[in-house]
């Protein structure tokens, strides 16, 4: 009985294992759009940004970390960028090299151009 239950285990682990590891994607792309998000305040002194590019058939926004200063103007929209995205964690690097780490907090399909 012992040995089913630890022979189950591993399965699932190996199992989801190649789950996750199927999820590290990574490209290049044209930057969608580059907003920032929320306001800045004396214990929040960098601005977060919200990061939109297109990977795979889907949308993903990217959203950058509060402690963490930013240059926008580093990331002009339109412009190539190489990204490697990992579950919820993502890297972009633009065209002259400037490199930021953000979180991934939304995925939505690729329609193309939406109505406006």
């Amino acid at each position: 009985m012992r040995t089913w239950k630890i022979a189950l285990l591993v399965t699932l682990l190996s199992c989801s294992a190649s789950l996750y590891a199927a999820k590290k994607q990574k490209g290049t792309t044209v930057l969608k759009d580059f907003q920032p998000e929320g306001t800045t305040d004396k214990k929040q002194k960098n601005q977060i940004y919200d990061l939109v590019f297109v990977s795979e058939g889907n949308d993903y926004t990217c959203r950058t970390a509060y402690n963490k200063k930013i240059n926008a103007a580093d990331f002009i929209v339109g412009d190539n960028i190489n990204y490697q995205v990992d579950g919820n964690k993502a890297q972009i690097k633009n065209s002259h090299g400037k490199e930021l780490k953000c979180t991934v907090v939304r995925v939505e399909k690729d329609t193309g151009a939406a109505a406006k």
